[in-house]
């Protein structure tokens, strides 16, 4: 990783502005850099907490700003319908703020817990410091898997080459997915 801190803070930025990029694969390779001394330890958790909060605070945005219309007009793009915005809604509510920190512990719904409580027009404030607070524990242990995978992480490298393949697959038969229903929708309907 040529870009350091710079790079995992970005990786980062992406994974919680809706852009599923796992960072079950970021913070232990990061982790893995701490190993080789390209990186230091604290220092990697604090790239991928600036990086984390940056991009939450993207996705925050899109829906305090933009809100129901936006993600309903433009969330087919990233896999999102009305039902997933109503069930995301109705969670936010029933757990209220509570929401986005424990949601930054599970996978998937840490990606997207943001726009809800954007939309739900939370405090941005106690939405940052949710984020940050439910975001430090996951982020800390993956990067610590890494550094203890240490000189092993070379014999996950095939896996890892197997999973880029299974994720450009997956990607692209979702764009197929998203072209035909799209086109589809176009039709006058009789």
């Amino acid at each position: 990783m040529r870009w350091g801190y710079w790079g995992v803070a970005l990786e980062m930025a992406i994974e919680n502005a809706n852009i599923p990029l796992p960072s079950e694969v970021i913070l232990p390779f990061a982790g893995y850099l701490v190993f080789t001394g390209a990186l230091k330890f604290w220092g990697a958790v604090a790239a991928a907490m600036a990086g984390g909060l940056c991009g939450s605070a993207f996705s925050y945005a899109l829906g305090y700003f933009g809100g129901r219309p936006l993600v309903l007009r433009y969330g087919r793009y990233v896999l999102l319908n009305a039902h997933h915005l109503e069930q995301a809604e109705a969670w936010f509510r029933r757990h209220g703020e509570a929401a986005v920190f424990f949601g930054r512990l599970l996978p998937v719904v840490r990606t997207f817990i943001s726009l809800p409580a954007g939309i739900g027009r939370m405090a941005f404030g106690r939405f940052l410091l949710y984020t940050l607070l439910g975001s430090l524990p996951w982020t800390t242990a993956l990067v610590w898997a890494g550094v203890i995978l240490g000189e092993r992480w070379s014999a996950l490298e095939g896996f890892f080459h197997r999973l880029d393949y299974a994720i450009v697959a997956a990607a692209l038969v979702a764009a197929v997915v998203l072209l035909w229903r799209g086109r589809g929708s176009d039709r006058p309907r009789r």
